[in-house]
């Protein structure tokens, strides 16, 4: 099931050694800085929504509560306000700010996405019906009648219905069962209309809003967050990229054949280096080849880039693979980045395990040279330089791609490679299809016996990552040794 780099010889027991001590803590100040920076983050978010929840009741929000439908009006105004605030707060995670980027990791940004996006859906459908009841019980409309007048007599109401609709397609295209059946491509571009949605349903609460109107405090609080929003979306999404892209000029060089269905190319542009991608991280790349140039891909970085040119690696399957398996040298490039957190610095060990399915291996042939080049470092078992270990699942030999350049490696600095060779295997299983049943966990320590000191990376499909970290589980390793990134848009 495993061939090694260079031999290509079956697995012995302990098969990549076993180092005399596991180094922990390490780059203590480097992680240091990034928990700091999520505990602005988080801060920052909490203290919104405290702020104006704080503002709200100063202002005399549950005055109303005895009136006739004052109850539901409340509370629909205090929804509503609640929502606004998470919409903003959603604008401001989906613009890229590097500090957020950095801080959390697009694997956790992605479940903080997704759980600020669907409370403020469901507390603005919340605030949709409570005050709409709250009308109705204070007038003398039915509920349906009291909904048309709101939306054609109210300021700014057909706008806010228009956003609830962009809304309402960004979260049914987030479901699971939904983001399965579509591409990337597809999936993000439908994404974009979050923007829409948001800023068609907030206008209505700065023209009619009474919370928004009555309090000069308020006013300034959403002045800010508005601008705030907006000028991390055209500053971080629109000019910077766009900026980089024309003072980079990317061209593609040349297009390398990696394996079946995957190919490299090789990006040429000016003063590269001042792009400073990690190894391990990813850009958003947009191709000037005609018709869906528009469509971004999260593409990693899978060779430390020089002074003028970088590489990436990418899957020519799929409905995009036709069109990016005709890019030619010359074609023009835009870009967006550089993303992630799959990144050396974020190690909690100085030895590292790299696990990855298919192109996955991309993002961490990079990560794997930068790692082991790092110069020796003191500890028990003396001075020595990171031990690195790469284990890559594919479902045939021809499959693997950097072999050349994984033998070098192996050769000049003593990586470990294992290749999982095979057809996929049980439902639940990372590892390939095998005569006889494999304990997954037993396996990967005849493997790699001193894993529980080694920090550890993963990249491949969302499930396949998911059934490593089990086996990961019934080792005991610490949780904060992994890493993966999830490359959602």
């Amino acid at each position: 099931m495993v061939a090694t780099a260079p031999a290509r010889s079956a697995p012995t027991q302990g098969q990549f050694g076993q180092r005399p001590y596991g180094q922990r803590l390490y780059g203590k100040g480097a992680r240091r800085r990034i928990a700091w920076m999520s505990d602005i983050a988080g801060v920052f978010a909490i203290s919104t929504v405290v702020i104006l929840v704080a503002m709200w009741f100063a202002n005399g929000g549950i005055g109303a509560l005895s009136a006739p439908g004052g109850a539901a009006m409340t509370f629909g105004r205090l929804t509503g306000l609640i929502a606004a605030d998470l919409l903003l707060l959603q604008v401001l995670l989906m613009a890229r700010i590097p500090f957020v980027e950095r801080a959390w990791g697009q694997d956790v940004l992605t479940r903080r996405h997704r759980l600020v996006g669907e409370t403020s859906f469901y507390l603005m459908m919340a605030h949709i019906v409570l005050i709409t009841i709250g009308y109705t019980q204070a007038g003398h409309l039915t509920f349906l009648a009291q909904t048309w007048y709101l939306i054609v007599n109210y300021p700014g109401m057909l706008l806010a219905v228009a956003g609830t609709v962009a809304l309402l397609v960004v979260v049914a295209t987030s479901l699971r069962a939904a983001r399965r059946r579509m591409r990337y491509e597809s999936w993000h571009l439908l994404h974009l209309y979050a923007y829409v949605g948001v800023a068609l349903v907030l206008p209505h609460e700065l023209w009619t809003g009474a919370d928004f109107l009555s309090s000069p405090a308020m006013t300034i609080f959403w002045w800010t967050l508005w601008g705030l929003a907006a000028g991390a979306i055209v500053f971080f999404r629109l000019a910077l990229p766009i900026g980089r892209s024309l003072l980079h000029q990317l061209v593609v060089e040349r297009v390398i054949e990696e394996a079946p269905g995957v190919q490299s190319v090789v990006i040429r542009g000016r003063q590269m280096v001042w792009l400073k991608p990690k190894p391990g991280q990813y850009f958003q790349w947009r191709f000037l080849t005609g018709p869906g140039w528009m469509r971004a891909h999260p593409y990693s970085v899978s060779a430390l880039p020089d002074r003028n040119r970088l590489r990436i690696t990418m899957r020519t399957a799929g409905d995009e693979g036709p069109r990016l398996a005709r890019l030619r040298p010359g074609t023009r490039v835009l870009i967006e980045g550089p993303y992630g957190s799959l990144t050396a610095d974020r190690r909690l060990h100085r030895d590292v395990l790299l696990i990855a399915a298919g192109v996955g291996i991309t993002p961490l042939r990079g990560l794997a040279e930068h790692i082991a080049t790092e110069p020796p470092t003191d500890g028990p078992g003396g001075r020595l330089r990171p031990s690195v270990v790469v284990l890559h699942r594919v479902s045939a030999p021809p499959e693997a791609m950097f072999a050349a350049e994984w033998d070098e490696l192996a050769a000049r600095y003593g990586i470990g490679v294992g290749r999982l060779v095979g057809p996929r295997g049980p439902s639940g299983s990372w590892l390939p299809a095998t005569p006889h049943p494999v304990n997954p966990a037993r396996y990967l320590l005849s493997l790699v016996p001193d894993i529980a000191d080694r920090s550890i990376y993963l990249c491949g499909p969302r499930d396949w990552m998911a059934a490593v970290r089990r086996t990961l589980g019934t080792l005991h390793v610490d949780p904060s040794a992994v890493h993966q990134e999830d490359f959602a848009g």
